[in-house]
């Protein structure tokens, strides 16, 4: 667990519910835009992120590496 209380499943999950697919269907080692995420996606995971977990991560720092292993490394997410 993590200071935001976020975990790799749930930045999968998350990930999984702006896409309308099921989480087993979202890589964590792989570029999300391939999978059809893009910046406006990323936006609202982010502020789910804020409002929520209170992360402390910019726009800029999850576009940069849109894959789920990358930012939970970024949000300071432990591995699971």
């Amino acid at each position: 667990m993590s200071l935001t209380g976020l975990t790799v499943e749930q930045i999968r999950a998350d990930v999984a519910d702006c896409l309308g697919e099921d989480p087993a269907d979202i890589p964590v080692d792989e570029n999300l835009v391939d999978h059809g995420l893009d910046s406006v996606r990323i936006m609202t995971l982010l502020e789910r992120w804020r409002r929520d977990h209170a992360v402390d991560a910019s726009f800029v720092d999850l576009a940069e590496k849109p894959a789920v292993d990358a930012w939970a490394t970024l949000l300071g997410v432990a591995a699971s």
